[in-house]
């Protein structure tokens, strides 16, 4: 087995690209070896600190200082040539392989000569160390883990002990990372057949130091009683272990904070193949897969590239966190794309456009594994039995098509290239035969996507083979995402391009542009195949009623499509949906429908939860805009799935609740008139409903209720909470604060109900009380009755977007009662817990602020959009009540680290605020206490 950590003596390519895994070598490192570290001068000084002390233990301090000042000179100048070249990983990290043999060799001369020398050594006293791992494989960064096998001929004999001790008690005060095991030949056989990591481990060993005849003699029985006999069981250990590491990582390829060794696309699973190569065709370096067929030529140099760039953003992840770091968190994902030179252009971030470099990586890697694994399966895998084949059922492929390995391939590749539509045809055939696309078909999908031209694009037949593929086979989701990653997609729609594996760097978006679409298009796809149905019963009775789907699968295919310039994306996205939709055979109706749900694929979402949908002009201006039930419905569904598809945890239902009511009111209003949503109508038939929920009630105390309210008070709240606010109403005293806590099941929410004396300011203070318990305020609504009661309902989360549990609301209300009693003082508490966390500090959210008048018939609606954090309601809600501003409502809408706040107010006077100074003057004093609690979150 060891030759196989011998380099090739012949060149294994025209690029001479060096091998992945041997002893990293001087003149292989990217510094001068001398400059890494000075083995002379380094030797030299340890000659005369022994010279110096009479025992090996007063020697030790100076031992300590000596190789760990020549550690970090080492690191320092492996840093500093780093910075110069940031994208050059391969010399980088065998440079720190290269420092700690240095390091980990002279140890094991010091302890095996000076500390414990030996004279006349047994043959059972022989000690050879090995690296294993990552440090076998001579790949390390800055903090990589420091792997060594301690090996014996037989049992461990006392003084292999006390060389050991010493080394480890060395390398430890030196802040290495060791991980170690001593074992004899015989043990690491025994061991690693019980247990596939340590068998992992020894795959890529190495000899450091000590009996080089005693490696030997490992690698040789590894192979020969181990890895030769058990190929098949090791790739199969190996894709499990990557399924499950790829699981407990999130299973995305496009997680917003990738892993780049363990997570999908990561280090790990180039490292993987590897493994599995070595293991069954004992390759040296990666370069010698192409020789066994497992890669073309190009395939591995994409597979140098991705390794190289991963290797360079791990790398700068231990030098930027001063330890071991992996996880590519947005505060990282800023400094790393500063350190390998990203900058801003284009109208993104520089941080943006490194991690669309990342996510494409992340794909490579992914068609790599593919391809990888097919090809092993092929030349490892036992023809099936002839029984089980007359047994299972299969559809055919149709010419030029063939099944191989239960996957679509081509089976004549002249005919297959002599109509360039079949590029979009294989597609369609392996959703109709319910299979997967070989590599063979892939790797000739990717090489001849220059056929995709103009006259192509314009093709009718080409954008029925589209929609076929997408509409007719119940999982669109399946070829989008291999249309996309085979670059077929973006092909076809060259629009598509720009928005391949983009980044958004927010903390709302999950994915990347493209990966979001193809979620859209599998909620739709979910929903329709019934899978939905009692989590969205209107989205889902409104495809069963049946609307135009091809115009719905095109507005959600190019509704981000304008994503990434300067320019607002939904106007982008519809110009471009003006263009692309009749190249894919839409009429002129069609494409003018599909243009307008791109423009406006954000508008029901931003009414829903950025505007009180219990004023009826909320209703009356969403009425006027979409002007009909079809694209109501269209927008309906679009606006589910979009949300969906945003990440795992986005849709609620919270966001359920206000989509589906502006949806009826708005159906209502489009059918019977707006005149249908009037606000008299509105309180009439609350106050008939509240009677029938009191109708034990005496007939005086029932009057006295109905009759204390102004008439906003029945607009915006259900019956449940009428009726909490009565029996509340009905029972406080003077100077007392009652409150009701509710669970609000329809909504994923805590309704809080407050009834107190009215004051100018209650309703900053509600906020303050609330923000300080840790509740997460979605909507709120303040009224005061005609004998001067103020009632209050807030709908609150906690910090898991879910109901209060029932055993946390006394808890809960007893820590509000303090608050609003004054025991807490709220700006005082906020000092200490308004902070940002480190990796949300990164974000920038630039604060506007808009007074419409327009937008409620009695009410100022002001708009704050800003940076969240939490004590920004309290803030804001404190500035306008020192102002004189009556808040009468305020929804409350998250986006990540991005928040929008609406009050709906008015002045002391009840007006609106028309005049523009006015308005100024409030602007600026919001502005100033955003930005005196922005300085105060930043610490």
């Amino acid at each position: 087995m060891t030759q196989l950590q011998t380099p090739s003596a012949a060149p294994v390519s025209e690029t001479d690209v060096p091998e992945d895994v041997k002893t990293p070598r001087p003149d292989d490192l990217v510094s001068p070896a001398e400059a890494i570290f000075d083995r002379a001068a380094v030797a030299a000084e340890v000659e005369a600190i022994y010279s110096g002390a009479e025992t090996p233990s007063e020697a030790k301090p100076d031992l300590v200082a000596c190789l760990s000042a020549a550690r970090t000179r080492g690191m320092d100048e492996i840093a500093r040539a780093f910075a110069a070249k940031p994208h050059d990983s391969r010399p980088v990290k065998r440079s720190y392989a290269w420092l700690t043999d240095q390091i980990v060799g002279m140890v094991f001369e010091i302890a095996t000569t000076r500390v414990h020398p030996l004279n006349n050594p047994t043959e059972g006293e022989r000690l050879s160390l090995i690296a294993v791992g990552g440090y076998g494989r001579g790949e390390m960064a800055a903090y990589s883990d420091v792997d060594l096998l301690f090996l014996t001929p037989w049992k461990i004999t006392p003084w292999a002990e006390s060389v050991i001790e010493t080394m480890l008690y060395i390398l430890w005060d030196l802040k290495l990372k060791v991980g170690h095991a001593s074992r004899t030949v015989k043990d690491c056989i025994r061991l690693a057949k019980q247990d596939f990591t340590i068998r992992t481990s020894l795959v890529e060993y190495r000899h450091i130091a000590g009996d080089a005849a005693l490696a030997e003699e490992l690698g040789e029985r590894l192979w020969t009683e181990l890895f030769r006999s058990s190929a098949p069981a090791f790739v199969e250990a190996k894709l499990a272990e990557r399924a499950e590491r790829h699981r407990k990582q999130g299973g995305q390829r496009y997680m917003v904070e990738p892993n780049v060794k363990e997570g999908k696309g990561g280090l790990r699973d180039l490292q993987s193949l590897f493994w599995i190569g070595k293991y069954v065709y004992g390759v040296r370096d990666a370069a010698e897969l192409v020789d066994h067929g497992l890669f073309s030529r190009e395939e591995y140099d994409t597979f140098i590239r991705a390794e190289d760039f991963l290797w360079a953003v791990r790398c700068h992840l231990h030098l930027l966190g001063n330890r071991a770091v992996d996880q590519l968190t947005f505060d990282m994902q800023v400094e790393v794309a500063e350190r390998m030179g990203y900058r801003d252009r284009g109208g993104r971030r520089g941080v943006e456009w490194f991690m669309q470099d990342y996510f494409r990586r992340a794909t490579q890697v992914g068609d790599l594994t593919r391809i990888f694994l097919t090809v092993l399966e092929q030349s490892q895998t036992k023809p099936e039995p002839m029984l089980t084949r007359l047994m299972t059922r299969r559809k055919k492929a149709k010419p030029p098509y063939a099944i191989k390995q239960n996957r679509l391939t081509v089976g004549d590749e002249a005919e297959f290239l002599g109509d360039k539509l079949n590029l979009l045809r294989i597609f369609r055939e392996a959703m109709r035969t319910g299979t997967l696309l070989h590599p063979d078909a892939m790797r000739l999908i990717a090489a001849n996507l220059r056929l995709v031209d103009e006259e192509m694009r314009a093709s009718p037949e080409a954008a029925r083979i589209f929609f076929d593929t997408l509409l007719k086979n119940g999982n669109p989701e399946r070829a989008l995402r291999r249309m996309n990653e085979l670059g077929m997609l973006a092909a076809y729609i060259p629009e598509f391009q720009p928005i391949v594996a983009m980044m958004q760097f927010n903390m709302y978006h999950s994915y990347t542009v493209d990966e979001h679409t193809i979620q859209v298009v599998s909620s739709l796809a979910q929903i329709e195949r019934g899978e939905l149905d009692e989590e969205l019963p209107v989205a889902a009775q409104i495809l069963r009623e049946g609307l135009n789907r091809k115009v719905l699968f095109a507005a959600m295919l190019l509704h981000d499509i304008g994503k990434g310039r300067p320019e607002d994306h939904s106007i982008v996205g519809a110009r471009i949906a003006r263009t692309v939709c009749p190249r894919l055979g839409l009429k002129k109706r069609e494409t003018e429908t599909v243009e307008w749900l791109v423009r406006y694929h954000l508008l029901m979402s931003d009414m829903a939860q950025k505007r009180d949908i219990a004023d009826p002009r909320t209703v009356k201006d969403f009425a006027k805009a979409v002007k009909t039930k079809e694209r109501l419905d269209l927008l309906l569904v679009l606006t589910v799935c979009d949300i969906r598809g945003v990440g795992p945890n986005v849709w609620n239902n919270w966001k359920a609740a206000l989509l589906r009511a502006l949806y009826r009111q708005t159906k209502r209003a489009l059918e019977d008139g707006l005149e249908a949503i009037n606000r008299e109508e509105r309180g009439t038939e609350a106050r008939r409903k509240l009677r029938e929920a009191l109708s034990d009630w005496p007939e005086k105390v029932l009057r006295t209720e109905t009759q204390r309210h102004y008439a906003p008070y029945w607009q915006g709240l259900h019956v449940t909470a009428h009726v909490d606010f009565a029996e509340l109403l009905r029972e406080v005293k003077p100077d007392e604060i009652a409150l009701k806590l509710t669970p609000d099941e329809d909504r994923d929410a805590t309704r809080v109900c407050f009834v107190m004396q009215d004051h100018p300011g209650i309703f900053s203070r509600m906020c303050g009380a609330l923000a300080l318990v840790g509740a997460d305020i979605k909507d709120a609504r303040t009224f005061t009755t005609k004998d001067g009661w103020a009632t209050a309902a807030f709908w609150i989360q906690d910090q898991d977007e879910s109901p209060y549990e029932a055993e946390k609301l006394p808890r809960l209300r007893t820590m509000i009662d303090k608050t609003l009693r004054g025991e807490v003082v709220a700006r005082d508490a906020f000092r200490d817990r308004d902070k940002l966390k480190k990796r949300e500090k990164p974000f920038t959210v630039p604060t506007s602020i808009t007074f419409d008048n327009e937008g409620s018939e009695i009410y100022t609606i002001i708009e704050v959009d800003t940076r969240d954090r939490p004590g920004l309601l309290y803030d804001l809600t404190r500035t306008l009540a020192s102002s004189n501003v009556y808040i009468a409502s305020a929804v409350i809408a998250t986006y990540g680290e991005q928040v929008v706040d609406s009050f709906y107010v008015k002045d002391m006077f009840g007006l609106k605020f028309h005049a523009e100074a006015r308005q100024r003057t409030l602007e600026r004093r919001l502005r100033e206490a955003i930005d005196r609690g922005a300085q105060r979150a930043e610490g």
